[in-house]
């Protein structure tokens, strides 16, 4: 059985805004998860071109995260076979996403990722058949909700209350109900997740696991990106991209893993390293 659901995430900044936004919280939320035993590790960061995306930046990455995995799975897999492989293919404002885990080769989970300058009112952004569309569950999530569900408390570490939380830098917040109808500016991040586990026995029970997992990830990305607004607020694409090479490297000397980061990036960032030093470290946190 294959499962797919779109989940929809309106946020109060721009298009531009949320491009900068999103780059500088994933890397700040590796270096949080990330340490000499467990975390992300960085086998790839170069560009790519084909004819669907155009133009962009492709990752390959690792996650060594087996701490948080349910308990009723180690029962079913070796916790040092649970490692997560990551391929991205990012072309802002769309990506693509592919997610195995060699443990489990006959599963699939695929990430495609449409963003509009709109407040979740788009019905079709992914421009599906309407085979496709029956098929498809839309579900919102709202970054002032909180959740309490397993995945959440085993990925959760934002402890913010963004309905009163104020941003002292733009003055946006605190978002309050319905805050999407009023907000400006706004843009959303429509997600389509597609999965598919046929294990006999229980392959519902982990295309289930791996929604909601997928759903706390994105209400906890989502939630940072706009509780860290004061941090990455007036960087460029420029900055972000030099934090970025940075922050490859550090991943992979803490995981004590060798680096196999290239690409034109490392080219434009020597030029603007010639001109200026952004920073010494990936972030500081």
């Amino acid at each position: 059985m294959v499962q797919i659901k779109e989940f929809r995430i309106v946020m109060p900044m721009s298009l531009e805004e949320y491009e900068v936004a999103l780059m500088y919280t994933i890397m700040k939320m590796e270096q949080l998860n990330t340490t000499s035993k467990e975390g992300v590790e960085i086998l790839q960061n170069i560009p790519f071109e084909d004819e669907l995306l155009g133009k962009g930046q492709y990752t390959s990455k690792i996650y060594h995260l087996q701490s948080k995995i349910p308990g009723w799975l180690k029962l079913v897999a070796p916790t040092s076979a649970l490692t997560v492989q990551e391929e991205s293919w990012n072309s802002y404002p769309k990506s693509k996403t592919v997610i195995k885990c060699p443990y489990f080769a006959q599963c699939s989970l695929t990430i495609e990722t449409v963003s509009k300058a709109d407040n979740g009112c788009s019905e079709n952004v992914h421009g599906l058949s309407d085979e496709l569309l029956a098929a498809r569950k839309v579900q919102v999530i709202d970054i002032a909700s909180v959740s309490r569900d397993y995945w959440s408390k085993a990925i959760g570490t934002a402890n913010v209350d963004l309905s009163t939380f104020k941003s002292q830098k733009t003055g946006r917040g605190p978002l309050l109900k319905k805050w999407e109808d009023t907000c400006h500016p706004v843009m959303t991040t429509y997600k389509l997740v597609t999965v598919a586990a046929p294990i006999w026995g229980f392959g519902s029970r982990l295309e289930e696991l791996i929604l909601a997992g997928e759903r706390a990830l994105f209400l906890e990305c989502h939630k940072l990106c706009f509780a860290w607004i004061d941090e990455w607020f007036g960087m460029t694409m420029e900055h972000v991209c030099e934090l970025e090479r940075e922050n490859d490297l550090y991943l992979n000397q803490r995981l004590q893993k060798s680096s196999l980061v290239s690409g034109k990036r490392d080219d434009k960032r020597k030029s603007l390293r010639g001109s200026k030093k952004i920073v010494e470290h990936p972030i500081k946190l």
